[in-house]
């Protein structure tokens, strides 16, 4: 049995409220907003694609982000403590959100350090004229016919290196000494870094052409449902809601916060920086189809032939190229490692309070144990192979299935939205009601629902990417039964002594999991303002 707990330790908590919108901006913003999005909108009707997208943000994407909040800042832990409080049985839930994160994080760390060398390749243009033979040959040193190899690749074990060694460092250093001062830091440079970039992309030959080919609406497309699933899928994914993330950076607000404010500028500013990605990728497309005399058609394309093809063959024929790619490069690395902390920090979180570890010791273990595994697997000749089927697997059928999890334990089993809702409408400015609840309720259950059934045939039925069976059973259906299996593992195992984990319906934890003192003197509670059963009048300032 763990010792008992110090009662004079307290949770941490962002210094304030700008922090945590700078680190959950940082956690949105990632390599998705750059090279998925622009694509998606291009293959699913252009500019008509922005209505749906709309709706989707403001029926599911901001809905299920104040239910992340909400979930967080009233239970204050990390994910499996949350769901611990919420309901004893739920505990396996918080644990799957924790698998998903520790998974994507180990192949997302991958990319980063690609990104990392082509910012420094980028002086030179070492890819040569051939960028596609450049980075499945030489860079990746890919092996098609490897379905398991342990030929490491010593450029990207060093890349690799470096990105996990920053990260753990960032990860010791704490919540808001560690994670909200880089966000201070890293997001402003990555907004001048891409805002440069766009700007430099629209004075390109043309521009115009690839602007024209992303916005001019096909209105037809709307009439098409896979345009309004790819849209809910956009947003979903690229929100960073349901698999953890948001529920523990909201559990280190403090006590008084606004949810709903904060909510709304972190969605909003996560699609405005999807639309600008948008512009500045298809403005230097069209570049590139001029130069080649193809359409724009012909050179759109999206996630890793994007960046490390299309991009250093575009950097090759335009003016100034190198500085453009230091740019480029230099954007989604610093895109990356802000959802890298923000993908650790659920992981770290949850050991740290299950079983009741320093965090510097924890950040150090779990962070070399993820390192290590990061390298074996996504180092090596096979590594690229890996990498996408484990993105297909935990992407889509991972987080698509523990968002729907959540909804069901939380209301069509649990029937306690009502509790979250009054929880959200006690600390914020803007009141959510009956239609936050249908958006939640059945709106995203019937998306994801559809969602998740598609993919599954589709998996099931053809083998994905045309990859063995062998590196599919091992990558893919594998690591969701090992996510699944060791959720329940570690929920059977005890909590700390004095750590408060039970409590009636509608109770709330508004002091520090650790039980010690408020983290908000009693006295400046509102006895005016009203309250809902069980709730904690420590939440109040």
């Amino acid at each position: 049995m763990s010792a008992p707990v110090e009662q004079g330790q307290r949770r941490e908590t962002f210094s304030s409220r700008w922090v945590f919108l700078l680190a959950a901006i940082g956690s949105a913003v990632g390599l998705g907003n750059i090279w998925r999005f622009p694509y998606v909108a291009y293959e699913n009707g252009g500019g008509a694609f922005l209505i749906p997208y709309l709706i989707a943000l403001l029926t599911a994407g901001i809905p299920l982000l104040f239910l992340d909040y909400a979930m967080g800042h009233r239970y204050r832990g990390s994910d499996p403590l949350i769901f611990r409080r919420f309901a004893k049985w739920t505990e396996p839930v918080g644990w799957i959100q924790v698998g998903i994160c520790f998974f994507i994080t180990i192949y997302y760390a991958a990319i980063i350090g690609w990104a990392l060398l082509y910012t420094v390749k980028s002086f030179n243009r070492a890819w040569g004229d051939d960028p596609n033979t450049y980075f499945f040959a030489d860079f990746l040193q890919f092996d098609e016919t490897a379905k398991v190899s342990f030929d490491f690749v010593p450029q990207i074990l060093l890349g690799m290196a470096v990105v996990w060694i920053a990260a753990v460092i960032v990860m010791v250093m704490g919540v808001d000494e560690g994670i909200g001062r880089t966000a201070k830091i890293f997001m402003p440079i990555l907004t001048v870094l891409f805002i440069i970039v766009v700007i430099r992309a629209l004075f390109l030959p043309g521009a115009s052409e690839g602007l024209n080919a992303f916005f001019t609406p096909n209105w037809e497309a709307l009439k098409d449902p896979t345009v309004w699933v790819a849209a809910y899928g956009q947003i979903f994914f690229s929100l960073s809601v349901s698999f953890g993330i948001m529920m523990t950076y909201a559990s280190y607000l403090k006590p008084r916060s606004n949810l709903t404010g904060t909510g709304l500028v972190t969605a909003f500013a996560n699609s405005s920086f999807e639309v600008l990605a948008g512009i500045g990728v298809f403005a230097t497309l069209g570049f590139m189809a001029l130069n080649q005399g193809v359409g724009v058609e012909d050179v759109a394309t999206s996630g890793i032939g994007l960046a490390f093809v299309a991009f250093p063959t575009i950097i090759n024929e335009m003016p100034l190229g190198g500085a453009f790619g230091v740019l480029f490069f230099g954007s989604l690395t610093i895109a990356g490692f802000t959802s890298l902390f923000s993908l650790l920090e659920p992981v770290i979180s949850a050991f740290i309070d299950k079983f009741n570890l320093p965090r510097k010791q924890t950040a150090i273990a779990v962070g070399t144990f993820m390192a290590l595994l990061s390298i074996i697997l996504f180092s090596t000749t096979s590594g690229l192979a890996t990498l996408d089927i484990m993105d297909k697997f935990t992407n889509n059928i991972g987080i698509v299935a523990i968002a729907l999890i959540i909804i069901v334990c939380v209301d069509w089993i649990s029937r306690r939205i009502d509790e979250i809702q009054a929880h959200i409408n006690q600390v914020s400015s803007f009141r959510v009601g009956t239609i936050w609840r249908i958006c939640v309720v059945n709106v995203t259950t019937l998306v994801l629902g559809f969602t998740l059934i598609q993919e599954l045939i589709s998996l099931i039925t053809e083998p994905y990417g045309g990859y063995s069976q062998l590196q599919i059973g091992l990558f893919g259906w594998a690591v969701l039964a090992i996510i699944l299996v060791l959720a329940f593992v570690l929920s059977a195992m005890p909590w700390p002594a004095g750590l408060p984990v039970d409590g009636p319906p509608g109770s709330d934890f508004g002091v520090d999991p650790h039980h010690a003192r408020p983290v908000l003197k009693p006295s400046k509670y509102d006895p005016n303002k009203p309250r809902i059963p069980g709730f904690a009048a420590e939440q109040y300032n």
